[in-house]
């Protein structure tokens, strides 16, 4: 059939090719595809409405743009076939208007030959294509096939990212059950080893958890990020799992310890890296376990290491570490006061620790360590070290 200007002067002519056989309906239709077709001619409207709907096709119709619009906003369409000139409205404005509110719905311009250079423009503008008059019946057929298939594969794309962010999502909210799973078996991990050491010495766990929560609060002052915190955090608490490999005769004695018990005593650091360093999310905080002894100059243990070489998690470590032992009560003397520890911290400088560490620590107001000790001795023993990992910073830091 050919639509051309000649044939949609004469609405007989579709009829006549459909009982001739030379215009037949696709095998089995097609799916009710919906078109609306625009055009401000009523015979042309009538034509094209007459071919698309033998091949099975929905047809509505508007005169212009702005009842091609209102009919939009009423109805779900498939594809939009416009005519680019017309008297109440141009097919251009009408593409630019359905382009911006109905991205994915497919529009054909349809338009003179002596008019190419508009067709193309509107192809710019976001036409899928465009017809030339006149046309034969089967290219408007293949063309409105094409760009329905263009809809389709669109949405189906569309669709699939739906489905994949979908997907996405539900695999990021199982990760994330996932990672309060395994949080919570690592802290159930942290607390079966502080328990184990704590049925060897009693007042160990007082201690882990007073130095845990100072240096965290210091490592914050230093504005050490929450990863590396959390590092430190664990360091701190298990600082003293390497006592669980210490003879009790040695752990539990009250009196002065001989040079060769001291010396026994000092393994605590390498016996509590190796229980710790084969463990995955341990292994940062075994070296902090190592390294807990050492001392600013290089004259601590087991390494001798010296300022940098020290990781900062220990050098934060030895200073809360001894406030806690200044302001704590020990079978041969009673706690001394925070302003005791500060002056002691502070004389130490250089030599045993960190300076730049010390800096920070001396801007921190007593009241803090004071809250912090007073929390932490409060609490019951389900006490969690999770807990304490995540103990609020000071609005004061």
């Amino acid at each position: 059939m050919g639509l051309n200007l000649a044939a949609l002067r004469a609405p007989k002519a579709v009829g006549q090719q459909l009982a001739t056989g030379e215009l037949r309906l696709a095998p089995g239709l097609r799916k009710m595809a919906r078109i609306l077709v625009v055009d401000d001619e009523a015979h042309v409207r009538a034509m094209i409405g007459a071919a698309l709907e033998l091949r099975g096709y929905d047809v509505q119709f508007a005169a212009g743009g702005h009842e091609a619009m209102e009919t939009l906003e009423r109805s779900t369409f498939d594809l939009v076939l416009t005519d680019m000139v017309m008297e109440n409205g141009s097919g251009i404005s009408l593409l630019e208007r359905v382009h911006r509110q109905k991205p994915n719905l497919p529009v054909v311009m349809v338009t003179a030959t002596h008019d190419i250079s508009g067709a193309i423009d509107s192809m710019r503008c976001g036409a899928y294509d465009y017809l030339l008059k006149p046309f034969e019946s089967e290219l408007l057929l293949s063309t409105v096939q094409r760009a329905l298939d263009h809809r389709h594969a669109l949405l189906e794309s569309q669709s699939h990212q739906q489905n994949l962010e979908q997907a996405v999502r539900a695999q990021t909210e199982m990760l994330h059950h996932a990672m309060e799973d395994l949080g919570h078996s690592y802290n159930v991990t942290l607390e079966a080893l502080g328990d184990a050491l704590d049925l060897r010495d009693s007042e160990t766990r007082g201690h882990s958890e007073r130095v845990t929560a100072y240096a965290i609060t210091l490592a914050r002052a230093m504005a050490i990020s929450p990863a590396d915190i959390k590092v430190i955090a664990c360091g701190a608490f298990l600082h003293d799992i390497g006592k669980m490999a210490i003879p009790d005769e040695i752990l539990r004695k009250t009196g002065k310890l001989t040079p060769m018990e001291q010396e026994v005593m000092r393994e605590h650091c390498t016996s509590g890296y190796q229980m710790l360093r084969k463990i995955p999310f341990l292994a940062e905080a075994a070296e902090i376990v190592f390294s807990h002894q050492e001392q600013f100059d290089g004259t601590g243990y087991p390494g001798g290491l010296r300022g940098s070489e020290i990781p900062i998690g220990s050098r934060i470590f030895a200073v809360v570490d001894t406030l806690d032992a200044i302001t704590s009560d020990r079978p041969y003397r009673r706690a001394r006061s925070f302003d005791a520890a500060r002056e002691e911290i502070l004389r130490c400088s250089l030599t045993q620790f960190d300076p730049s560490v010390v800096e920070v620590f001396l801007k921190i107001p007593n009241d803090l360590w004071h809250e912090l000790r007073s929390e932490i001795t409060g609490r019951n023993k389900g006490f969690s070290t999770f807990d304490i990992i995540n103990v609020p910073s000071s609005p004061a830091l």
